[in-house]
């Protein structure tokens, strides 16, 4: 019966569309069927963050899997099997679009039909449905590629189509009375881009489909990024990834726990400037280097982060306005001068560490080839997550959150050198170099940045170079620009006016202060105990 299938995708905005969803096709309303069509309400949608409860997030979910048997959570369920026959017609066809440096649609999906790699219906109205979708899905991945189908991950995905096709659309659409008892499809959690299109795929062919991500993610945003197939529906919170629910969460928030946690979203958001402490700790610290004068390094090393300049939070992001100076030479009044350095080396927190002598880093020794590798993620930069999860990482013992986004720190680190390159130094050399450098960080610095709040007083670093004998060295410099990335306050005093971290970094990132006299013998001055005393009581 070569009848017409015609869904109708809701919008989640306007009508629940998780209570449609629970509810097979033909009660949902506007359900008509007859010899010429078939036309239904589809649900499709991605719904982003969580509620303001957790609890009642997990709850929500499991309900909703539950609801009917007709629901799938299908992130994990998967079938990648794919017979060798199978995969050697796909690879022959991939080999000649290589050789033609990429084929049209039209001929890429005519050489998979004639390999006969397209699954077959004799229903004349799905036949046609599944290849046409197929061919808009081909033409998806084109469109969002600029190299097309010589892009490095198409290989990946249309091999993953091809069996994703025979191992469950078959089974679905061609085998069952469709759309009546087709599956409804849940994903929760990520998707890499083969999971994307085939979702995406599915969505085409007339199939429910929502997605979930705690975190906000948009796993659908590159194949449907003006949500023309697709409803996006924000929750009013975000919670970090945990597993999909298996059991029926026990535990209710009350009437007042939930009110409570409403006038927090309000009173305590990003934009809000009124941030509760650790509030943003499972946020990524990210740096925004300020351009000051002399004067402006003491009166801006007074302020908080959220008080600074250029201060902003856009998760997973903080954007930490942080001070990287070096003072040259040494003021005429020398009380005048240690009297401003003794003012930086002393914080609340105890959120400043001072270094009086160089070089005060470690050169790591060792070949982490196999370590950087393994943790490289799809874009080919460091994955944080799988940094962190990996048996070599040596910073399990602090919470996760700052786990994560030294990892973070790390990665961009790595990926955007702001180090001068060696001569005989290669650029993967010299991410190797950045990488085993960041591997052991000293135990000063890690509990520095465990008491990091993000929004509030800034870690500061302080260096004293006043020994012209004592040699600065490129671990030193690497590790300040670590810092520097991830959100620290650094200041380098260097008396005698020579040139120390210039010969590793370039002078752009960082700033330069001359005072107006030079001196070669200033040995470092540690604050009185009287200047100590004064700085606890007031």
């Amino acid at each position: 019966m070569n009848k017409l299938i015609d869904p109708h995708i809701i919008n989640l905005n306007e009508q629940d569309g998780t209570s449609l969803f629970s509810q097979d096709v033909s009660l949902r309303g506007d359900f008509v069927q007859n010899e010429q069509q078939t036309s239904y309400k589809q649900v499709a949608g991605r719904y982003l963050g969580t509620h303001l409860d957790a609890d009642e997030y997990a709850a929500f979910l499991y309900e909703l899997a539950h609801s009917s048997p007709s629901i799938i959570v299908l992130h994990d369920k998967l079938d990648k099997s794919i017979s060798n026959d199978r995969l050697k017609e796909v690879q022959t066809i991939l080999k000649i679009n290589q050789e033609e440096r990429g084929l049209s649609v039209n001929r890429l999906f005519a050489f998979l039909e004639g390999k006969k790699l397209i699954v077959k219906s004799e229903n004349p109205a799905i036949h046609r449905r599944v290849r046409e979708k197929f061919i808009e899905t081909l033409t998806c991945f084109k469109e969002q590629h600029a190299e097309g189908f010589m892009d490095a991950q198409f290989q990946r995905v249309l091999i993953d189509l091809i069996k994703w096709q025979w191992n469950h659309v078959k089974t679905w659409m061609l085998d069952k009375a469709f759309p009546e008892h087709a599956p409804r499809i849940m994903w929760y959690g990520d998707a890499n881009k083969s999971e994307q299109y085939f979702l995406h795929y599915l969505i085409l062919l007339g199939f429910d489909v929502l997605t979930f991500h705690p975190e906000g993610k948009d796993n659908l945003k590159e194949v449907d990024k003006n949500q023309h197939l697709t409803t996006v529906y924000t929750f009013p919170s975000t919670s970090s990834l945990f597993p999909f629910p298996t059991d029926k969460p026990v535990r209710k928030g009350t009437v007042a726990f939930r009110a409570s946690q409403e006038i927090e979203q309000v009173l305590h958001s990003e934009e809000s400037m009124l941030y509760k402490p650790w509030q943003f700790r499972s946020y990524f610290p990210t740096s925004v280097t300020l351009k000051t004068t002399y004067d402006e390094v003491f009166l801006l090393m007074r302020e908080r982060a959220f008080i600074r300049p250029n201060f902003g939070v856009s998760k997973p992001y903080v954007h930490v306005p942080v001070l990287f100076s070096k003072v040259l030479g040494i003021s005429r009044n020398r009380k005048e001068y240690w009297s401003k350095v003794h003012e930086l080396m002393q914080t609340e927190n105890e959120l400043a560490l001072t270094i009086d002598s160089v070089p005060f880093a470690k050169k790591i020794e060792g070949n982490n080839h196999f370590h950087y590798q393994g943790a490289l993620g799809s874009d080919g930069t460091l994955s944080p997550d799988k940094m962190i999860e990996s048996n070599w990482w040596r910073y399990k013992e602090l919470p996760i959150g700052l786990q994560k986004g030294l990892a973070a720190a790390i990665s961009r680190y790595c990926a955007h050198s702001k180090l001068l390159r060696l001569d005989h130094e290669d650029a993967y050399q010299h991410q190797m170099y950045l990488f085993n450098q960041s591997l052991k960080l000293p135990n000063n610095v890690l509990r520095m940045l465990q008491k990091f709040d993000y929004t509030q007083h800034v870690p500061r670093l302080i260096i004293y170079h006043g020994n012209e004998h004592e040699t600065f060295t490129r671990e030193d410099a690497a590790l300040l620009l670590l810092l520097n990335e991830f959100g620290v306050d650094i200041v380098l005093f260097n008396p005698t006016g020579q040139l120390d971290i210039e010969a590793f970094v370039e002078e752009k990132y960082f700033d330069m202060h001359w005072l107006e006299d030079i001196s070669f013998n200033e040995e470092f001055k540690e604050p009185s105990l009287i200047q100590k005393w004064l700085k606890r009581i007031f």
